[in-house]
């Protein structure tokens, strides 16, 4: 049965939530402004509305502001929780599990020295604190040892992931790896926490909780990232039927966080970890909406989240520190702490064959410690294993390590390009954000097995990110089964799925499909159908495509399905969204065969102002001044560079753009034109425009069309 809150604490309450998160933004702002992380103006801001500061210069407020009550405790504290959960679910969202499992190696040994060092300097410090300051009553000193060692040793993967978050640092190799050194920290922390718990309640170790705890979470992420995923993709994908649904995604996206945060829960490991591995799994599905990761991360970070660290800070009381022997053990402990989580990370690091640069920065990021600390120190003090003055140090080193981590990590990434390697993803992920239709969004393929849908399948793979997967969708209505095994061997390398609809109409089909958050709807193109260069169907989808859509047409004369490596390719330039888009294609293709490209742009005569479609230029340029064509054959050629690639520029004047386009690729013997038009749609029709036409029509080489929807 509920029961009600009193209006008195009500007040309290609310008063507490409004003044904590106006300090804590306040301060996050401060430190934001001095080149801090704002979570270290969040703790400060707990620290200075805690006993250690506004209980001095105010007792009487302080007493009204933090009563001694159950009931007061546990509403600030669940707020506390629940903003903690937030932000492990942000960080899940930001984990790239394929990355991590790249990076196994560097993980596994930077854990093992973050985790060993230490703990080992942990139990020295802890057989060498004085009893009379540090120990609780009734407690054997090994057991005391075992709870400072556990504190120690742990990482706060919620502040860490906070601190590389607002630096921008979250992608890099050492990002990642911190990131999933820190789940492992957290993870071995709560198991250390649970087993030494049960020694100092019961005098003796349950090996049959620990392997519950063990094995209950080694089945647990293994489900959530085989069964978990499948259900998690079928929820999404329900929620996505009903068109543009953020609050169904947002509603399915917390109702997986907070049961897998049951389920750790029960199993003696904290809701939150659960909250981070649903993150995770929540962030690989494809169904998922795009803007689900923004609105979460906006709830955390302007309340929750600070609402948390504040709250963590409130635990400080440096009144106990006062005497000469707290105050030099507390250095020592906090020294410890530091250096050996340091040596640790950095050593495990160089043993992995990571750079030097690389190990500070993994040192100086492992070091933040947070609401684990806090717990371990709470659970000490329940038990009787710490004293007043020992849970005020373990509360401490939270506080001091977080600033330690975020000074140090800017310090040392300062300037750090990281590997070529590092350095070329980065680039790569960075131009595939910018791009408007290449981009790491999963493709759609039509098809039943013909070697027209065959080629766009081929030059699909070939222009967009290996991690992209693809959907072939087969619309059979009682046909044989298609054989689509040569699109999987175009494919290879790529997660392919397989759908086939055995009856209805295949535009339906399509139409229904592209609600689930595909990227790029790749089509086959015959030659000539019924007279037409471009067939009835494809019409039909690209009038009602909402996405954009590449068709491919094959190369004359072809005795086989697929065309040999497209060894020169001629990308039409102009100053439209659909220009860009060819060249995205192009590009990406060439960086990937080493094609050789050409970037052409064709004026039409000044004459012909007004009387000619321009599909391929901005404005009538004489011939002697034709300063816009050469501008934007640089700026293709700059695009094509932030790519990888090299491009040659060419830059003519006719009256039919299309008619010298297709003059250039017999010039130069070109195997592979792209052109890229926006989708216009004229009486329910899409419209291609005269030299698209032209293209299709005369052109011998393959030929790609980028159709971009003009509201993209």
């Amino acid at each position: 049965m509920l029961i009600p809150i009193e209006e008195h604490e009500l007040l309290v309450f609310w008063v507490q939530l409004f003044t904590l998160l106006l300090f804590a933004r306040a301060l996050g702002y401060t430190a934001r402004k001095v080149g801090l992380p704002s979570v270290i103006g969040e703790l400060i801001a707990g620290l200075v509305l805690g006993p250690s500061v506004f209980g001095e210069l105010w007792p009487d407020g302080f007493h009204w502001f933090l009563p001694e009550s159950e009931t007061q405790s546990a509403a600030l504290l669940g707020i506390s929780w629940i903003g903690l959960f937030l932000l492990l679910i942000v960080t899940g969202f930001e984990t790239d599990l394929a990355l991590i499992r790249k990076l196994g190696r560097p993980v596994t040994l930077v854990a093992t020295g973050s985790l060993l060092l230490p703990f080992a300097g942990g139990l020295v410090v802890g057989l060498l604190l004085p009893a009379e300051t540090f120990l609780g009553q009734d407690v054997d000193r090994v057991t005391f040892a075992f709870f400072v060692a556990t504190a120690l040793s742990v990482s706060a993967l919620a502040v860490v992931a906070k601190i590389l978050s607002e630096m921008g640092m979250m992608r890099r190799d050492f990002g990642q790896i911190t990131v999933a050194v820190g789940m492992a920290n957290d993870l071995v922390g709560w198991m250390l926490l649970g087993v030494f718990a049960g020694v100092a309640g019961s005098g003796s170790v349950s090996l049959g909780g620990v392997a519950t705890t063990v094995g209950g979470m080694a089945l647990f992420l293994v489900g959530m990232l085989t069964v978990g995923q499948r259900l998690v993709d079928f929820g999404l994908r329900r929620v996505r039927r009903r068109g543009e649904n953020l609050g169904g995604a947002l509603t399915v996206s917390i109702l997986v966080a907070l049961g897998a945060g049951v389920i750790t829960q029960r199993l003696g490991v904290e809701a939150v970890l659960g909250a981070f591995v649903a993150g995770v799994v929540l962030a690989r599905s494809r169904f998922q909406h795009h803007d689900t990761r923004h609105h979460l991360e906006s709830i955390t970070f302007t309340m929750f989240a600070p609402l948390f660290f504040a709250t963590a800070g409130l635990r400080i009381d440096l009144q106990t520190l006062r005497s000469a022997t707290a105050l030099r053990w507390t250095a020592v402990v906090v020294l410890v702490a530091i250096v050996a989580k340091f040596i640790g990370a950095y050593a495990g690091a160089r043993v992995a064959g990571r750079t030097h640069r690389a190990g500070l920065a993994l040192g100086a990021g492992l070091n933040a410690r947070g609401a684990l600390e806090v717990v371990i120190a709470t659970v000490g003090l329940e038990l009787g294993v710490f004293s007043n003055t020992a849970f005020t140090v373990i509360v401490l080193v939270p506080v001091i390590t977080s600033i330690f981590a975020s000074v140090s990590l800017r310090a040392v990434v300062h300037n750090y390009q990281g590997t070529p390697d590092e350095m070329e993803r980065l680039g790569r992920e960075a131009a595939l954000s910018r791009n408007l239709v290449v981009r790491n969004q999963r493709m759609l393929v039509p098809s039943r097995g013909q070697p027209t849908s065959i080629a766009a399948a081929q030059l699909l793979h070939l222009a967009w990110p290996p991690e992209s997967g693809v959907t072939v969708l087969s619309v059979a209505n009682g046909e044989v089964e298609p054989d689509i095994e040569p699109l999987r061997n175009v494919l290879h390398g790529r997660e392919v799925e397989y759908r086939r609809v055995k009856n209805g109409s295949p535009l339906e089909a399509i139409r229904r499909e592209t609600e689930l958050g595909f990227g790029v709807i790749g089509l086959g193109a015959h030659d000539v159908v019924d007279g037409q260069l471009i067939s009835p169907f494809i019409d039909d989808v690209l009038s009602e495509a909402p996405i954009p859509v590449v068709v491919v047409r094959r190369a004359r004369n072809l005795d086989r399905p697929l065309p040999a490596a497209f060894s020169r390719a001629l990308v039409a330039v102009a100053a439209t969204p659909g220009s860009r888009a060819a060249q995205e294609v192009a590009f990406n293709l060439g960086r990937q065969l080493g094609t050789e490209l050409i970037v052409a742009h064709v004026e039409a005569p000044e004459a012909n102002e007004g009387v000619l479609p321009r599909m391929f230029h901005r404005r009538a340029v004489p011939t002697a001044d034709a300063t816009v064509g050469r501008r934007l054959v640089e700026q293709s050629r700059e695009l094509a560079g932030e790519i990888g690639v090299d491009a040659e520029a060419v830059v003519r004047q006719a009256a039919h753009p299309g008619e010298e386009l297709v003059k250039i690729a017999r010039q130069r013997e070109v195997d592979l034109v792209v052109v890229g038009t926006s989708l216009r749609r004229a009486a329910g029709k899409p419209f291609l425009g005269r030299n698209v036409e032209y293209i299709l029509a005369n052109c011998d080489a393959t030929v790609a069309v980028v159709f971009v929807p003009i509201d993209l």
